[in-house]
């Protein structure tokens, strides 16, 4: 009876070490596969599509661009200022159509990385867009938020790859200062 236990004993061992290997597999795949991902070049990404970063002006009020909590980067909101110097303004759904929101989302997105490029130096120092919340100036029963808001997301994802997907918030409000078309804020994990 006992060499049977003894039996059964070493046939669990070796299941074990079977499961513990695989799962040994499974994290340097996964430890690659992180490691490929953070190969994106969002500075030679951002020439690629020919955008040039606005520095970022002096805040208009009492706030500053952004805020640090160790390796967290919160994002004030940022419009959508143009190289004139002029916001892109309007409501969505009366004076804007959707392209147009979408169009003033990208530059509050090329102004917010502004922002970062000021703060870091270098693009290549942020490690995740984690979370960024679009607010569309918009009539009541407008209903492509999302829409509009995608102008941002999509050219934070066309920068730094798979580290530029995000959780995300796209709600539509009654106005907003200036009568901006939109306003986006953001929290980014960075890179030390």
């Amino acid at each position: 009876m006992k060499i049977q236990q003894l039996l059964i004993l070493i046939v669990l061992l070796s299941s074990c070490n079977l499961v513990l290997e695989d799962k040994k597999e499974i994290l340097k795949n996964t430890k690659a596969k992180i490691s490929n991902d953070m190969s994106v070049d969002a500075e030679a990404n951002l020439a690629s599509l020919a955008i040039e970063l606005p520095v970022p002006s002096a805040p208009v009020a009492n706030y500053v661009h952004l805020t640090r909590s160790g390796n967290l980067l919160f994002l004030s909101g940022k419009g959508p200022k143009k190289s004139d110097g002029k916001n892109m303004v309007g409501k969505l759904g009366l004076d804007l159509t959707v392209e147009e929101g979408y169009e003033a989302a990208r530059i509050a997105a090329i102004n917010q990385l502004g922002v970062l490029k000021s703060e870091l130096g270098d693009l290549n120092r942020v490690k995740r867009i984690v979370k960024v919340k679009g607010m569309v100036n918009a009539i009541l029963d407008f209903k492509d938020h999302s829409k509009v808001i995608n102008g941002y997301s999509d050219l934070m994802v066309a920068v730094f790859g798979e580290q530029g997907r995000h959780a995300r918030a796209a709600v539509g409000v009654g106005s907003l200062p200036g009568n901006m078309a939109v306003e986006v804020e953001m929290i980014v994990e960075v890179i030390d």
